[in-house]
Parts: structure tokens; C-alpha cells; sequence
């Protein structure tokens, strides 16, 4: 359906413009609803934009340069030695917070410990808590860029609406795809193709054989596009659909790199089961006979999130690594998993844009980049799997939630490959049945909370973690 929304939407701007005649109007109107439906996606790119630019400056390891890995303390205001046996000491206590020749700086007793109360301030999570009688309750954990990312996204926004200048509106453009591609995802690469190819057909027509898009894309002046303008005053103009809907498939191209690293992580392990059979035997009545069979079990590793490792990833590799195999600790060993299939959906984007701006150049009319996008990002993810005999793996990867499983019991071949899984349970299901283990009594029933008298008719708090003082031995 999203074809025929997009057509629906742009034939109605299109008609709604004719007949306003003066679309100024309706641009105000929609840009102050794309301002105020930009809070969270500006909010969301400002502060991975600061987390990015806060683990650079105080990264969690470091390698020096004979190769020794340090992890740095935030508790204790040390650098910790790892990998070196039991009974690894710090270097010195209490030096810099920073890694790398900074760390052995030697700075001031108040001005250290200021550094540290920074990283610390940066580090920490802390939680607000909003209710409202009658309407529920929410918990939402933050850290202080998430406080300032939200600050810059109002500021931006408010400038925006102010000034109406074109690369602050390319800045929101940019969040709103940022934003998307943390929120959609096609489910599946046959979904995503067959969506990709249906919007293929609609730009086709709404460029080349109506007048809708091309006048919608000059007529608004609001965050929906990319604009870039040379010195002669003449402009390009990008689509947000253009980034958005090639994007969505590249990202699930990288989500699909990272289940394949942790699907071949999978241990199988010799597992009996035992099954029961019940006979009628004439004239002696039932009997019952056990079956034992060994069959493996699928065993996955516990998932680490690769987010947030650049600054680690830098200061122990360095830049000329920075993409490279990294070994330091399990997150840096996850976070350098590797990327077949996203660099592939790359190389076909810039592929396609490559062949979008050359065709505009040439015919000196405005293209549908999705005519040129869409086999060349597609193409490349497919082909891939074509080359490395993955075909069958990109068809069975999906996100609904099926192959969110544990407890797996597969027969394998005489190779030790997996031919079919016998039983599984959903992950849900399992961590249930842990839950009622851990909580539950001697009967394996959850003893009942005890009821509070209070409960909050209005609540907006902050809280953060105490940080114990620390004092000199």
C-alpha cells in the first residue's frame, strides 16, 4: 500500500497547491508541523552526535603502543591493566580520566577531580519517572546528551521556523532519516524489494509522465527534501524517499550481517531425549517403553550490542584500523563483525546516485533517483548472496519475531550441518519459565507483592545514581 499512499498524498499537495495558487499558506502549516514532529528525530541525531563525540574524549579502553590494553576505572579513578592475570593493579590512582600520553599528565588534586566528575556526569544513567493518576505511569532512562541533544533539537528548530534557512531544513532532513531508520524495517528482504520495486514504478510516473512531483518538491519550502545550491544560484533538489526507502533496506542489510556473525557463533551440543511411548497390549493392558535418541542443541551466544564503540574502537586501534578485526573486549569483538552485505547495499547506493546525477547532467531534467537506485542497491544485496551462496539464508532471515529463539533441538548431517530443527521455544516463553525459576517459591508460584497505600496522582522526577566520594588510602 505504501505506493498508493505516496500517490494519493503527492496527487492531493499537488491539487491543493494549484488551487491556493499561493502556497505560502500551506507551508507555514506544514512547517510547523514537521518542526514539532522533529523534536524527537533532531533530539535523537544531536545526542548519538555527542555520545559519538563523548566516547572519543573518554573511552572505556586503550591500547598503548607496545600493545597493552588499559580499561579505565570510573569508580575507583584508575586505569586497570588487562589481561594481566590475577591480581592486575592499576598504573597510578587517580590519574586524568584520558586516555593514551593525557592519562599521565600531571594536573592539579581539583582539577583532576573535576576531569573525572565530567566523565562521570557523561557516563551515568539516569532515570525520570513521569504519572499521572488515572492515565498510567512511564520509566525512561537518559543520560546527560540526551538532555542536551533535546536542548539543541528546540534551538534548531526554533531557528528554523525563524529563519527559514535552507541548510537548517537539510539538518532536519537528515534527523528525519536518521530517526526512520531506527523505526521502519520491511521485515524481509523479499518484502523489501517488493516494496523498493513498487515505489520504482511510482517515481517513474510521477517524474516522467505527471507534473505532481517535480511541482511539490519546488513548490514547498519545508524539511521533505534535500536542497543544495551552487554559487549561480541553481538548485539540486533530493527527496527524503529517496534516502529513506533505499535506507530502510540498507539497514536491514546490517541488522542481517550482525544476526549471520552471531548465527555462526551457534554451538551444537550432544543432547539425549528421552520420549515415552504408551502400547494397548491384548488381554495384558498398556505398557509403557522409553526411547532415548541423541540429537544436538543449538546454543547461542549471550547478545552483546555493538553501539556506542568508536571511541574504543579508535584508541586501541588507531585510525588506520579503525575498521579492521578488533579483539580488545567482547563489545569491540562484536562491534567489528563482519559487514558483507551492508558495504555491498553502500556501493550500490553510490552507484546509483553516481548514475542519477550523471543522466541529470546529460538530459537537464529533473530524474526520479529511485529509477536508479532501486536495481542498484537491490541488486547488490542479492547478488551477494548469489555469489557467496546465501540465497537461502537472506530468505529465511526475517524480524517478526520468529527466529527470536532459544532451547533449540536440531538433527544434523554426517558433516555436523543442521538439516531441520526439532523443537524450539520462543525467547519470550523461556525467559518466563527463568523468571519463575529465579522469583518463584518452593511451589514455583510468584509470591504476591505487598500492596502500598500511596500511589502518585502527579509525578515528574530525575534521578540520578549517588556517586560515593572517594577518598585517599
Amino acid at each position: 500500500m505504501m505506493p498508493v499512499l505516496a500517490s494519493v498524498v503527492l496527487v492531493g499537495l499537488y491539487y491543493l497547491i494549484k488551487w491556493m495558487d499561493d502556497p505560502d499558506l500551506l507551508n507555514k502549516i506544514i512547517r510547523g508541523y514537521m518542526s514539532i514532529m522533529s523534536v524527537a528525530s533532531m533530539g535523537k541525531l544531536a545526542s548519538h552526535g555527542l555520545q559519538l563525540i563523548t566516547s572519543l574524549v573518554f573511552p572505556d579502553v586503550w591500547t598503548d603502543r607496545a600493545g597493552r590494553t588499559y580499561q579505565i576505572d570510573g569508580t575507583r579513578r584508575q586505569h586497570v591493566l588487562m589481561d594481566s592475570g590475577p591480581g592486575s593493579v592499576p598504573i597510578v590512582a587517580r590519574v586524568t580520566p584520558f586516555p593514551g600520553y593525557l592519562s599521565r599528565v600531571t594536573l592539579p588534586s581539583k582539577v583532576n577531580n573535576f576531569l573525572w566528575t565530567i566523565r562521570h556526569l557523561f557516563m551515568e544513567e539516569w532515570t525520570l519517572k513521569a504519572a499521572l493518576h488515572g492515565l498510567g505511569s512511564a520509566n525512561i532512562t537518559l543520560k546527560l546528551n540526551d538532555m542536551l541533544g533535546f536542548n539543541i533539537a528546540i534551538i534548531t528548530i526554533v531557528t528554523y521556523y525563524i529563519t527559514q534557512q535552507p541548510y537548517l531544513s537539510n539538518v532536519l532532513g537528515t534527523a528525519f532519516c536518521y530517526m526512520t531508520f531506527g523505526l521502519m524495517s520491511p521485515t524481509s528482504f523479499a518484502i523489501g524489494s517488493a516494496v523498493l520495486f513498487g515505489l520504482f514504478v511510482y517515481d517513474i510516473v510521477m517524474v516522467f509522465y505527471t507534473p505532481y512531483m517535480i511541482t511539490v518538491a519546488t513548490k514547498l519550502d519545508v524539511p521533505i527534501k534535500l536542497t543544495f545550491q551552487n554559487a549561480k544560484g541553481h538548485a539540486s533538489i533530493l527527496g527524503l524517499g529517496d534516502i529513506v526507502l533505499p535506507g530502510i533496506f540498507i539497514a536491514l542489510a546490517l541488522r542481517f550481517d550482525l544476526w549471520r556473525y552471531y548465527n555462526s557463533q551457534i554451538e551444537l551440543v550432544p543432547t539425549e531425549l528421552t520420549t515415552e511411548l504408551t502400547e494397548d497390549v491384548a488381554g495384558n493392558g498398556s505398557t509403557t517403553r522409553k526411547n532415548t535418541k541423541t540429537q544436538h542443541r543449538a546454543v547461542k551466544k549471550p547478545y552483546v550490542s555493538p553501539k556506542g564503540q568508536w571511541g574504543n574502537r579508535l584508541w586501541t586501534q588507531g585510525v588506520t584500523k579503525l575498521f579492521g578485526k578488533a579483539t580488545a573486549t567482547q563489545a569491540l569483538m562484536v562491534s567489528s563483525f563482519p559487514k558483507t552485505y551492508f558495504y555491498a547495499a553502500m556501493l550500490g547506493y553510490l552507484v546509483g546516485m553516481l548514475l542519477t546525477m550523471l543522466v541529470l547532467l546529460i538530459f537537464r531534467h529533473g530524474q526520479p533517483a529511485l529509477l536508479y537506485l532501486v536495481p542498484c542497491v537491490t541488486g547488490a544485496v542479492w547478488l551477494t548472496g548469489a555469489i557467496r551462496g546465501e540465497l537461502g539464508l537472506m530468505w529465511k532471515y526475517t524480524e517478526d519475531g520468529s527466529l527470536d529463539t532459544q532451547d533449540i533441538v536440531v538433527e544434523t548431517d554426517g558433516n555436523g550441518n543442521v538439516i531441520k530443527e526439532v523443537t524450539s521455544k520462543p525467547l519470550e516463553e523461556s525467559e518466563k519459565e527463568k523468571d519463575k525459576a529465579v522469583v518463584g517459591g518452593k511451589d514455583g508460584k510468584t509470591p504476591k507483592a505487598k500492596k502500598d497505600d500511596n500511589y502518585p496522582v502527579f509525578l515528574l522526577a530525575l534521578i540520578a545514581p549517588r556517586q560515593e566520594d572517594i577518598k585517599e588510602e
